[in-house]
């Protein structure tokens, strides 16, 4: 049997930890707080921080007959439509009707004066989450089931009706991938630490390529494996965490981006939590190619033409580095949730290399 190399993300983001000194919450208000307005809600409450996530601090609020997810906006200063718990809770609520894998939701709150920020409370599912797409632990039948859920789960969630299920006004219809790369062209700019020459021709080159047969689905914006909780013992994804970048948009932008895990330069670090598939021996681990695990989605949704792989490959790295460099940004002043963000720098040139290679390859020249 093939065994996975150990990745030590998964130590370092698994459980809880104590409360950062940033991130503490007047537990008293906000136990009185809950408790006048969650069915069922127990005295007293404890809070721990989970380790893991590094754009909204959520953390583990345990009672003494149930556990609650609280996730908020950090506090200082913020970009311009960042950490938008107010949608993923929308998101959540809207899917959770339907049956599709996320959790409970429970409240939304938007008094500051509870907890510092905005922030809401869900469900806290007990299961399992991976922090790398190796999967260590697993036979290689059991990953080629775990993968297979995943691309049944995502399949899924991109063939519901957004306008069934509440979300008409969730987004604009249209145009999705250009006003992303315009809204991380923006987000990079403010955020710029140095001058990366990659990024600066792909702002020019991409916007002028843009994909001309899109459809129109809920996209998650930042769908893998360490955002998603799987059942304890099979292979069956229970919960989609992490709804912040939720909108409406190119289901296919949203598919490629999940393909990263592919793509990702071996050997980093840097890629944002999506790891990389580069360079293992799939067949013997048990892990679909991207070819065969492209073609399953594509027969899920009912598509019959092959995207143009490298030009969402050149914009989803491209989206990546601007993602990171926020975070970059964030570490600049002070405002970063997570611990380990500020390695996060180092990750922004190669990942624009890797995003002209991709635009290069989709026809970009130069």
């Amino acid at each position: 049997m093939s065994q996975a190399p150990i990745d030590d993300r998964q130590e370092k983001f698994s459980g809880t930890k104590e409360v950062a000194e940033q991130h503490r919450l007047d537990v008293e208000k906000l136990e009185g707080y809950l408790a006048e307005r969650i069915d069922g809600f127990q005295t007293p409450l404890e809070v721990r921080q989970f380790k893991g996530g590094q754009s909204n601090p959520t953390y583990q609020l345990v009672t003494p007959n149930r556990k609650y997810v609280l996730r908020r906006k950090p506090p200082g200063k913020l970009l311009a439509s960042a950490h938008a718990v107010d949608r993923e809770f929308k998101a959540i609520s809207a899917l959770h009707p339907t049956g599709f894998p996320v959790p409970k939701p429970y409240l939304l709150c938007e008094d500051e004066s509870i907890a510092g920020t905005m922030f809401y409370v869900m469900e806290c599912v007990e299961g399992r989450i991976y922090w790398g797409p190796m999967l260590p632990d697993q036979t290689p039948r059991q990953r080629t089931e775990i993968y297979d859920a995943m691309n049944a789960t995502l399949a899924e969630l991109h063939s519901l009706d957004y306008q069934k299920i509440g979300l008409t006004d969730f987004g604009k219809p249209g145009n999705y991938v250009g006003r992303q790369i315009s809204r991380w062209t923006k987000q990079y700019q403010l955020s710029e630490t140095e001058t990366i020459d990659e990024m600066n021709k792909l702002i020019e080159w991409l916007p002028a390529h843009l994909p001309t047969d899109e459809r129109i689905s809920v996209v998650h914006g930042d769908y893998r494996l360490d955002n998603m909780i799987l059942h304890p013992t099979e292979p069956k994804v229970i919960a989609v965490l992490d709804w912040e970048l939720c909108t409406i948009g190119d289901p296919m932008a949203d598919f490629t981006y999940h393909l990263m895990q592919w793509m990702m330069p071996e050997g980093t670090t840097t890629g944002g939590g999506t790891g990389s598939l580069l360079g293992a021996d799939l067949a013997a681990l048990g892990i679909p190619t991207l070819e065969a695990y492209t073609q399953k989605y594509l027969e899920r949704t009912g598509r019959k033409e092959w995207p143009n792989i490298d030009y969402y490959a050149a914009y989803n790295f491209f989206r990546l580095a601007g993602i990171l460099q926020g975070i970059v940004g964030r570490v600049r002043d002070g405002t970063a949730s997570n611990a380990n963000a500020a390695q996060n720098a180092a990750a922004v040139r190669p990942l624009a290399e890797r995003a002209w290679h991709f635009a290069k390859r989709a026809g970009a020249a130069g």
